[in-house]
Formats: C-alpha cells, sequence, structure tokens
C-alpha cells in the first residue's frame, strides 16, 4: 500500500490520497489473516483532485509496468465508488508517509467498520468473505456495523439486503 501511494504522489503531484478498497484495512490492522490479503490492487483517488485517478490508471494500474514489476497495483476510482456510511470521511485511519523526494504524503484509509459496510453494499461474494473474516477476527463489531448500516448512501431495499447479511455474518462468524 506504502508503496503504491507514494508511486501515485509522484505520478499527480498529489499529496493526499484516499484508500477505500479492500487494502484500506492495511491501515488500521498489519496481523491479517490470508484471506484478506487476496487483493493485488489498491483502490484509491487523490483526495483534492479526483480527476487525477486516471493518471494513477494509467502509469501504475491494471497490466503497466509497475504491475509487471511488483506483482500489484493501483486502480485509480472516483469518490462515487463505494458506498460508505455517513460520517466516514471523519473516520479516516491516516498514515502519514513520505516520498521519495521527502515530500510528506498521506494515505487515507477507511476506517474498518466503514470498509466492512461498504463492501457490504456492494454485495458481491468476496465481500462477503471479507466482512466474515473482519468479523471472525474482532477487526469489526458487529452493534457499529448495525448502527451505521442505516446511514449507507443506497435505497431502502439494499439497506435491508445489508441488515440481513449482518445477520448471516454474525451467525457464520460465530461458528466458525
Amino acid at each position: 500500500l506504502i508503496h503504491v501511494v507514494r508511486a501515485s504522489a509522484d505520478i499527480t503531484d498529489e499529496h493526499r490520497f484516499i484508500v477505500i478498497g479492500s487494502q484500506a484495512i492495511l491501515g488500521s490492522r498489519e496481523d491479517l489473516p490470508p484471506e484478506m490479503l487476496y487483493s493485488m490492487e489498491a483502490d484509491l483517488y487523490p483526495a483534492d483532485a479526483p480527476e487525477k485517478a486516471i493518471e494513477v490508471d494509467g502509469g501504475i494500474g491494471e497490466g503497466s509496468m509497475f504491475q509487471e514489476t511488483y506483482g500489484y497495483y493501483a486502480h485509480g476510482i472516483g469518490p462515487e465508488t463505494a458506498k460508505c456510511p455517513s460520517g466516514w470521511e471523519g473516520r479516516l485511519v491516516v498514515l502519514g508517509l513520505e516520498s521519495a523526494s521527502g515530500r510528506r504524503i498521506t494515505a487515507e484509509c477507511l476506517e474498518p467498520h466503514d470498509l466492512v459496510l461498504s463492501k457490504c453494499a456492494a454485495g458481491r461474494e468476496r465481500d462477503w468473505e471479507f466482512a466474515e473474516s473482519a468479523l471472525r477476527e474482532g477487526i469489526v463489531d458487529i452493534a457499529v456495523l448495525r448502527s451505521r448500516a442505516g446511514t449507507l448512501p443506497v435505497d431502502e431495499d439494499r439497506i435491508e439486503a445489508v441488515r440481513r447479511m449482518l445477520d448471516g455474518l454474525e451467525t457464520r462468524a460465530n461458528r466458525s
């Protein structure tokens, strides 16, 4: 994650990046189970110039020389990509970094509960597995997830689906 953020800063000449994909968990924890580390991409965008995400994709995105060299890449996305619960911006986990040239940069990562809820809102199979691992490992608390679920910026049917998903995740995590 640090390498990707530093490379993104070099490409865009920006200094603040919002990390919203699964790799945002690296901002909060280092001791993660392997199933939470499968992704070879870091989803991010420059906080002050989201339109420069396309430069990130072009320079160090999927299929780039960067990916061929290191085995991972950046996915430049927009702020609208993840559906996060209300107030997520105030809960970002900030990693202070330094670029190769000594310039101060930050990776502002989704807080684990907000990350898990954004994955629940997406509702893909891999997101279920990620969320279940986070709950089982004690990285997130079911009560906090439930309290924030109703503030997701999705329609009421999707919120209800997320609530059912949380019920199922709690049951599965308790069995493990």
